[in-house]
C-alpha cells in the first residue's frame, strides 16, 4: 500500500518561471564554440553472393537434391 501512497502522492508545484528561465531551461546556455559536423563514411555493403554465378548455383542445388535422394 505505501507503495501506492508514494506513487500518488501530491506534489508541491513547481514556482512559474518567467521567460528567460523558461528559455534557459528549454535550449541551454548559449555559448560561442563553433561546432563542425561531418559526414560519417559508411562503408560499401558487401554482397555475399558477389562469386556466385547460376552454375555454382545450379551445381549447390543438384548437390543438395542428390544428397536428399540418398535418405
Amino acid at each position: 500500500m505505501g507503495f501506492l501512497r508514494r506513487l500518488f502522492r501530491r506534489r508541491p508545484e513547481p514556482a512559474p518561471l518567467d521567460e528567460q528561465a523558461a528559455y534557459a531551461r528549454s535550449y541551454g546556455d548559449r555559448t560561442g564554440d563553433i561546432v563542425r559536423v561531418e559526414p560519417v563514411v559508411v562503408p560499401p555493403p558487401v554482397d555475399p553472393f558477389e562469386d556466385l554465378t547460376g552454375e555454382l548455383l545450379r551445381r549447390a542445388f543438384e548437390t543438395r537434391l542428390d544428397a536428399r535422394a540418398k535418405h
